[in-house]
């Protein structure tokens, strides 16, 4: 399984999801074991609010995490084949590991949509 966590600052989660261009990717080498493999820092064009279609990095994703998002990227996501977690959990590592040991993880506030698209 890869995990994908939205993080701008490359440290914590941090939400709106849809805008995002960075992430942390995390894959598990052997049971209970999660490491950092990779970091996507993509150009504004490739954040899903931006992008128009086709393929996408973030397919190669299974979960992806978050601190919060709309319904709308949700959806888009789960179109892709990604479940997506909201959390207030703000340690990339804790969520991840809280997330793979089936435990749920404390849920984001409420996305508001009162930000200009």
């Amino acid at each position: 399984m890869n995990i994908a966590v939205t993080s701008q600052n490359f440290r914590t989660i941090t939400g709106h999801a849809g805008k995002s261009r960075r992430f942390l990717v995390y894959t598990s080498p052997s049971v209970g074991e999660w490491v950092e493999t990779d970091r996507l820092d993509l150009p504004k064009e490739m954040s899903m609010h931006e992008f128009k279609g086709g393929s996408h990095p973030i397919d190669a994703f299974d979960v992806l995490i978050t601190g919060g998002c709309g319904d709308g990227f949700i959806r888009k996501m789960s179109m892709r084949g990604i479940k997506v977690i909201a959390t207030s959990e703000s340690d990339p590592v804790t969520a991840v590991k809280t997330y793979a040991s089936g435990k749920a993880l404390p849920a984001a506030e409420p996305h508001e949509h009162n930000h200009k698209h």
